[in-house]
């Protein structure tokens, strides 16, 4: 987390009476960060707190529809189950920031480190998940015959794994170097114990590898995967492939939406740190980061919902769940699953 990236430029191993490592006067440039630390004070925990609710609640439902009307046995279940854990383990650690905003890390070393995993690792599975499930949805779609042998639980079961691996790989440097500091006026959980130097390096790391590895290839891969679905279903004669096209593109469009302008602030900072002019103190792009951020935890948050409830299938589900306590919805789930079986006859290589 940069909860107060650019508050201190040095961070010394030495400890004072509270044990943590303690922050130390060089001979470096110290920026003023109290306007923004108070903007994240002010506004950051109650994004989070929304944020974790609503994944905890929607995540929640998908898991119950899961659990209640589908199988494992498909790619598309177990790779929607697989999006729902990292995005659960995610949403986890968003109280624990929501606190450390609005007054100090509380929690102790252990957790400064555990949590710091938990929201790194969660963060970057969730990207690649969404990346893979439109892969796979262009294999079913585009080279459904060719695929047919191909998706298979072994596949995906196998693809997920790959997935789990990459991102604690990726997340390495938030693992280790995590820890919890004496920042003066309060305890910070952040990336020290080590020179600033090599801090910043791996700052630096951490800011390329978040755009390019987990913003640029999944958005080209994203863009690919449904402009060769789109122009699939546009050459078939699907009853509702205009419905398919409209769903395609509001996919899409979220995607990009959400996690362009976070992204394009990463690459700002990136470029600021390793050409910018060290003595500058403007705010701007911290101010930025922390609006921006919050609609990429949205997405992170809200993914499997938003997945889920565009097929037909899972909005039947969903009424046949809410029909047990609501008895009116029962003819509307009648009427769903009716025309859920004909789309299903007349497309059987899409999930639109």
């Amino acid at each position: 987390m940069d909860n107060y990236d650019g508050l201190v430029n040095f961070f010394s191993n030495d400890s004072n009476d509270t044990g943590y490592p303690k922050v130390i006067d060089e001979n470096v440039v110290l920026c003023k960060k109290s306007d923004v630390v108070q903007f994240g004070a002010a506004f950051l925990p109650a994004f989070y707190y929304a944020n974790f609710l609503v994944s905890l609640v929607g995540n929640g439902l998908v898991l119950c529809i899961i659990y209640k009307y589908e199988k494992l046995s498909t790619v598309t279940n177990i790779f929607l189950l697989n999006l729902v854990i990292s995005d659960l383990i995610f949403a986890s650690s968003l109280p624990f920031w929501a606190v450390y905003h609005k007054s100090e890390w509380i929690f102790g070393r252990g957790l400064c480190k555990l949590v710091g995993s938990c929201y790194s690792i969660g963060f970057n599975s969730s990207i690649l998940f969404l990346t893979l499930m439109s892969f796979d949805r262009y294999l079913a779609v585009v080279h459904a015959i060719t695929a047919a042998q191909l998706r298979r639980p072994a596949y995906a079961f196998m693809s997920s794994i790959i997935i789990w691996v990459f991102s604690i790989l990726a997340s390495i440097k938030d693992i280790v170097l995590h820890d919890v500091m004496d920042g003066g006026e309060g305890l910070l959980c952040e990336m020290t114990g080590y020179h600033q130097k090599f801090l910043t390096k791996w700052e630096l790391f951490g800011y390329y590898q978040q755009f390019f590895l987990f913003f640029l290839v999944p958005l080209a891969i994203v863009l690919y995967c449904y402009t060769r679905i789109t122009i699939r279903i546009m050459f078939t004669r699907m009853r509702e492939k205009c419905r398919a096209v409209k769903l395609i593109f509001v996919i899409v469009f979220t995607f990009f939406i959400c996690w362009t302008p976070y992204n394009i602030v990463i690459l700002l900072k990136a470029i600021k740190t390793s050409f910018g002019d060290q003595n500058d103190c403007s705010n701007t792009l911290d101010y930025a980061l922390y609006v921006t951020r919050n609609f990429a935890y949205l997405y992170c948050c809200i993914s499997p919902v938003f997945y889920t409830f565009l097929g037909k299938k899972f909005q039947n589900h969903f009424l046949t769940l809410l029909s047990k306590r609501i008895p009116c919805l029962k003819i509307d789930v009648a009427r769903l699953s009716t025309t859920s079986k004909t789309t299903s006859i007349r497309s059987p290589n899409t999930d639109y």
